[in-house]
């Protein structure tokens, strides 16, 4: 078989109607539009099985598929531009083509400000707020005809509260939560080593609570200590004496303390000139990290001894059992820190789809609005040719509708030289119908032996 006859065997098999190809000859015409509907990509009377490897187009693979997609994704601004030749129809158009760049580069905008609020929220944003404590007590004198042994003899309670000032937010914070520990301490001398001391510890279970209260027995005045350790958010330390001293900072976060450090570090040129990486201590840095070079890498595992929990805040207070000092509270004002309650603004905004999902459907309506618009400028723009040169135009247009035609039935060769009789009297014609016949053959004989085969099993 010689490389000619395999390109005219490629080209067509002889021994089947073509006629589907084409549509009938009565088919009406219309304005382009979508496809209408063809003819089936194998012709009948050929088994697929046949078709398949020679003339069926080979499918597209998944990388082109992805790339397809990747494009359909960049076409949608593309699609909500207004074809230049409209514009020119339509010269009031151009005020939405302004519009469209204002879009445009408000989206910029919006998207720049988005990632300016992720990196914000990155960082700790808090503002410095008075925390109002309160402490009280009440005294209860014994009382001989009680029923109850707790009235029979004299106690007195002790009451720490507070609140904070001017909180805007919805959510009242609990007094609790603003510390980690607080511990009240009594007379020694009075309650015994072992009760003399009233300790609260946050733990991951803890119920958050407006104040506490302490009950003892007694009828003396009473002189006790308050130890309230604040809840830092992110952690603080208190700096060894001579870091403090050196850096002008006593209780920080660690964050803050390095920051410091290197601020110091190129204030004073300690950077090594030729080894970037190394700082040479002058004489407090030889005196606080014991050494005459260091390296930036090793800063936080030094830091690590010099840093020692913040200091507790001490209330000396009498628990009074004088009726005339029964009404009397003592108030202080403790600086905490509050998260910005413009934080969960930007959070809020952050998270927000519904805004999302009216410019998603105000998309989607442009997008159809520009779509109806192209295919009114289509129609119009047949018309017009079709009143202008009416043969002319159909000449051309059967020609593009044979190009579409054969596009969709998605089959190589060419449909208008196979619908001819002249195709199938070339001399390879009786060698192609022999073959056929002979794959026919085979195909059968092949379906008898299975069938035999099963039978025989």
């Amino acid at each position: 078989q010689t490389p000619e006859f395999q390109r005219k065997e490629e080209k067509s098999r002889p021994g089947m109607p073509s006629g589907a190809r084409m549509p009938h000859q009565g088919a009406p015409m219309g304005p382009p539009g979508p496809p209408y509907g063809g003819s089936p990509a194998v012709r009948p009377g050929l088994p697929s099985p046949v078709m398949e490897p020679s003339r069926k187009r080979p499918a597209p693979s998944q990388q082109v598929q992805q790339q397809q997609q990747q494009h359909a994704k960049r076409r949608k601004m593309a699609d909500k531009i207004l074809p230049q030749r409209i514009r020119e129809l339509v010269p009031e158009s151009q005020a939405y083509m302004d519009l469209l760049a204002f879009e445009r580069k408000l989206d910029q905008t919006i998207m720049r400000k988005r990632v300016d609020i992720q990196e914000a929220l990155k960082r700790p944003m808090k503002q410095k707020r008075k925390l109002r404590l309160y402490i009280s007590n009440t005294f209860n004198p014994a009382r001989p005809d009680a029923d109850d042994s707790d009235g029979s003899i004299a106690s007195w309670e002790l009451r720490v509260e507070g609140k904070l000032l001017d909180d805007p937010g919805k959510q009242k914070k609990k007094f609790s939560s603003f510390f980690k520990s607080l511990v009240i301490e009594l007379d020694k001398d009075l309650y015994g080593p072992d009760n003399h001391l009233v300790e609260w510890h946050r733990t991951p279970t803890t119920q958050e609570t407006d104040g506490f209260q302490v009950k003892r027995p007694g009828d003396v005045s009473v002189r006790c200590t308050l130890l309230l350790m604040l809840d830092y958010q992110p952690p603080q330390f208190k700096l060894d004496p001579r870091l403090a001293r050196l850096l002008g900072i006593h209780t920080q976060t660690r964050s803050c303390i390095i920051q410091a450090l290197w601020q110091y570090v190129k204030t004073n040129k300690l950077q090594d000139s030729h080894d970037k990486e190394y700082i040479n201590c002058d004489k407090y840095f030889q005196q606080i990290f014991d050494c005459p070079r260091l390296k930036f890498s090793e800063i936080p595992q030094r830091l690590t001894n010099l840093l020692l929990p913040p200091d507790p805040i001490v209330i000396n207070h009498v628990i009074s059992v004088d009726p005339n000092d029964q009404k009397k509270t003592a108030c202080y004002d403790i600086d905490v820190e509050v998260e910005d309650p413009l934080k969960s603004q930007m959070s809020s905004f952050l998270l927000s789809t519904a805004n999302q999902q009216e410019i998603a459907s105000l998309d989607n309506k442009i997008h159809e609005t520009i779509e109806s618009i192209n295919q009114l400028k289509i129609q119009r723009d047949f018309m017009l040719s079709f009143s202008r040169d009416p043969k002319g135009y159909i000449q051309d247009w059967l020609k593009s509708q044979s190009r579409d035609l054969k596009l969709m039935t998605d089959v190589v060769g060419n449909p208008e030289e196979e619908r001819r009789a002249a195709f199938y009297h070339e001399p390879w014609s009786q060698e192609a119908v022999s073959r056929y016949f002979y794959c026919k053959i085979q195909q059968r004989r092949q379906e008898l032996e299975q069938a035999l085969a099963v039978r025989n099993t």
